[in-house]
């Protein structure tokens, strides 16, 4: 199966042996193209130059993989759960690959030990796991194509770091959580972008607060506007659960409002969408993955048989 037998064989050939085999035992099969996984473990702090002189580290693996396992994932809910809707199906495909699920993943699985990266600099190291895991994922695909990703996931983590009954029971759209508390209590909120900014990596970060009835609620800050609300939603839920000050003051907010307007107030909404697949993705879904260079078509009938 996926051709270990004869990369055992090449094994006893390969000065980079400790290498081989340390992917071999986190991934189940052998890489072919080390250097691939290798760039995947290269955090930006740590970027080197090539050969013609470009600067190599984990981010364009990153932005692949993270496509690619989005596609993966999806494709292993939709077999898993016939019947479920787009809805329920989006969340979880949501939940999976959170930098939360993917931080912890990584860290079970031994890929945050072998991450490089320059510690005299002030690195987000909650974040790193997560961005190497979806390196991690897109070198897979570089280098042994979309079935050897899936196989990777369905044998070598779900099951054993994820629980897929469990993690689609769990509530984690704390955004969502609040709309559909402010519709119930025909409460008024706004979701205010307050300050935009860089890490000391150049790294885009947002600082997003939340309003409820005109009063300051939850703020939150994160590497994407999505991920500032999310953080701020929480807080703001907390803030509706534990402190009475704070609701007293919406109350009267919103007693005041009703009383001058005399009219139902119209709360805020928001439609979501599912994130679409790159279309690079959905191509290679459609297609036999048949490039020589990549992987075998033994290799292939030997992922699709595993599954």
């Amino acid at each position: 199966m996926f051709g270990n037998t004869i990369d055992k064989i090449r094994l006893l050939f390969r000065k980079d042996k400790e290498s081989y085999l340390c992917f071999y035992k986190m991934l189940g099969f052998y890489p072919h193209d080390i250097s691939i996984y290798e760039q995947a473990l290269l955090h930006k702090s740590s970027s080197v130059k090539s050969d013609k002189g470009r600067l190599l580290n984990n981010e364009r693996l990153e932005f692949l993989g993270d496509a690619i396992l989005d596609a993966v994932v999806a494709d292993i809910l939709y077999q898993k759960f016939d019947g479920k809707r787009e809805g329920f199906l989006t969340n979880t495909r949501s939940k999976m690959v959170s930098r939360e699920t993917l931080n912890r993943v990584a860290e079970q699985i031994g890929l945050s030990k072998l991450i490089k990266f320059n510690t005299r600099q002030s690195a987000h190291n909650s974040y790193m796991g997560g961005n190497a895991f979806e390196a991690l994922v897109g070198a897979i695909y570089l280098d042994r194509g979309y079935y050897a990703c899936k196989y990777f996931m369905e044998h070598r983590i779900i099951g054993q770091y994820i629980d897929l009954e469990r993690i689609s029971r769990k509530e984690v759209n704390f955004k969502s959580k609040l709309i559909e508390w402010s519709q119930k209590n025909r409460m008024e909120i706004s979701f205010e972008l307050i300050n935009q900014g860089y890490d000391n990596f150049n790294s885009p970060t947002f600082e997003s607060e939340i309003l409820v009835e005109g009063i300051h609620a939850g703020k939150g800050m994160g590497y994407s506007k999505k991920e500032s609300q999310q953080i701020a939603a929480h807080e703001s839920l907390n803030m509706i659960k534990k402190d009475s000050s704070f609701m007293e003051k919406v109350l009267a907010a919103k007693a005041l409002r009703e009383g001058e307007t005399g009219e139902a107030v119209e709360v805020y909404e928001e439609k979501t969408t599912a994130v679409p697949v790159q279309t690079a993705v959905i191509e290679e879904l459609r297609k036999p993955a048949d490039r020589e260079s990549i992987i075998s078509a033994a290799e292939e009938a030997a992922f699709q048989g595993a599954e």
